[in-house]
């Protein structure tokens, strides 16, 4: 494996193991941001594995660990589809953990992805700007990252000129149909957050975990590019995908 002294890799025996785990660290990390600031803002993805998380983050002993109230939910990424869409990630999260959970409206800050992808992204922007205020660069206590087989993390693509981007903290990111566009935070966010932690399971993964975790070209995939400069990186992968590292 590439040995990065700045990444923590932990390899679970199944996605059960490791979304238990991630809930473990989401517990540790609220706890320890909110004695320290008075809340804890989180920017969550979607996926099938992170699921799996909020499952867990939504019931007990996970949730009754987590002072709600003082919470911030925050999305990494969206699809421009409407809330109550079966694509949606905000749906995702709201199924598994929002419905469940005490965090009260004001703390829960969607990407409106039923509009225009450049609007979405520039009202976004502005909600960040504003609760990261005065430093107004957004600063997040934990980003909850996958990784695409194609090596894309967040709605940042492998080749794309948005992996250049350094002013703005998101950006519209359009598709060709039939896939549908996005919005995403970008790089430059995601190397600012205080922590990082991917999640990552099944075998259809395992290349891009080779790719990105022992292969000397990492920074030719979007993963890979996620290093924060002063934050710390973990990234949580099941056996299935460890096994050609």
């Amino acid at each position: 494996m590439n040995n990065d002294p700045h990444r923590q890799v932990s390899i679970f025996q199944d996605i059960d193991a490791l979304s238990r785990a991630a809930a473990e660290r989401f517990v540790s990390l609220s706890k320890s941001a909110i004695r320290s600031r008075g809340m804890f803002a989180a920017a969550l993805s979607g996926g099938s594995t992170p699921r799996r998380l909020y499952s867990f983050l939504g019931a007990s002993p996970y949730c009754e660990n987590i002072d709600w109230k003082r919470v911030h939910i925050f999305w990494v990424d969206e699809r421009c589809v409407a809330p109550s869409h079966g694509d949606s990630n905000y749906k995702l999260v709201a199924d598994e953990l929002l419905l469940k959970a005490a965090i009260p409206e004001e703390n829960i800050h969607r990407i409106h992805g039923e509009e225009e992808p450049g609007l979405a992204a520039a009202r976004y922007e502005e909600e960040l700007h504003s609760f990261f205020a005065p430093s107004r660069n957004p600063v997040f206590d934990l980003v909850i990252l996958g990784a695409g087989v194609d090596g894309h993390t967040a709605s940042l693509f492998p080749g794309s000129a948005l992996l250049q981007e350094r002013t703005r903290a998101v950006v519209p990111v359009y598709r060709e149909k039939p896939e549908v566009n996005r919005v995403s935070l970008t790089l430059p966010v995601l190397n600012r957050a205080a922590n990082v932690l991917f999640l990552v399971s099944g075998n259809d993964k395992a290349d891009i975990v080779y790719e990105v975790l022992a292969n000397e070209n990492q920074k030719q995939y979007p993963a890979g590019r996620v290093q924060p400069t002063d934050g710390e990186l973990s990234w949580f992968i099941d056996k299935a995908a460890a096994s050609k590292i």
